[in-house]
């Protein structure tokens, strides 16, 4: 949508739709964590424009960012033909800007809670932008919808055994390490066309967290469209089974 000062993402959600309250719920609480981010240095503060309700709900509107998602982006990079002297610099700089974003977050005390290939988009300089803030958690309280995973392909395996573990209203406070497994599992999943753990599309989503929470992942070598080293050894880290294991997003920024 084109507004006064540019052009701007709008989000509403559906009044006559079943989930109609959780969704205005959501988005009240997208629209919290903007402002707190925003207050913490993590966003710039041009990336919320306004928000507010309206009869059949909430609405919220954020400045577009020129990018497109990371499996589009990486598409090339999937095939033979992307092993070029080009890919790896574009490559780890995809990766290096989107563990800065998420390094700022973590510093500020808050995981962004659903790290995966739609919610990060890749301008025309090679740089990772990160959207959608519904599902983050930040320090205090008071969240009106509680957290119980993101997308199924890019969940950690300590969130994956938490969900299997608790009740459906139960909040799980996501920590920044779940993030940097979400960030490999992206890379993974979007340079190789492979999701990093393997099960049948078939199966219902508790149990493919169910084989999530094992921690076993496909080897990336048996995988990848061509091979580096460096970038393949450290996605491989992101995925380390245990949180303690996995570099921290700062460490990242120097890792790729």
């Amino acid at each position: 949508m084109q507004g006064p000062t540019g052009a701007v993402a709008v989000k509403a959600n559906t009044p006559d739709a079943d989930n109609a309250y959780e969704k205005a719920a959501e988005m009240a609480q997208e629209d919290d964590h903007l402002l707190r981010l925003t207050a913490a240095g993590v966003i710039s503060p041009d990336y919320r424009v306004i928000a507010g309700t309206w009869e059949g709900g909430r609405w919220l509107a954020v400045n577009w960012i020129d990018g497109v998602p990371l499996w589009r982006a990486l598409a090339l990079a999937r095939g033979p033909e992307g092993d070029c002297a080009a890919a790896r610099p574009w490559l780890t700089g995809i990766a290096r800007s989107w563990s800065e974003h998420l390094a700022r977050m973590h510093t500020a005390g808050w995981a962004h809670a659903d790290v995966q290939p739609t919610n990060t988009l890749v301008t025309n300089d090679g740089q990772a932008a990160v959207i959608d803030y519904a599902l983050a958690c930040g320090p205090g309280g008071g969240r009106p919808v509680p957290y119980r995973g993101a997308l199924t392909h890019t969940t950690a395996p300590e969130i994956a055994a938490a969900i299997l573990s608790t009740p459906a209203d139960t909040h799980i406070q996501a920590q920044p390490a779940a993030d940097i497994w979400s960030l490999g599992a992206s890379l993974f999943w979007c340079w190789t066309g492979h999701r990093p753990v393997p099960y049948d599309n078939d199966l219902d989503r508790l149990e493919k967290l169910a084989a999530i929470a094992k921690g076993t992942t496909t080897a990336l070598r048996n995988v990848r469209p061509w091979p580096f080293p460096a970038f393949e050894d450290t996605i491989t880290a992101c995925l380390a089974p245990n949180p303690a294991d996995r570099p921290t997003a700062k460490e990242l920024t120097t890792a790729w």
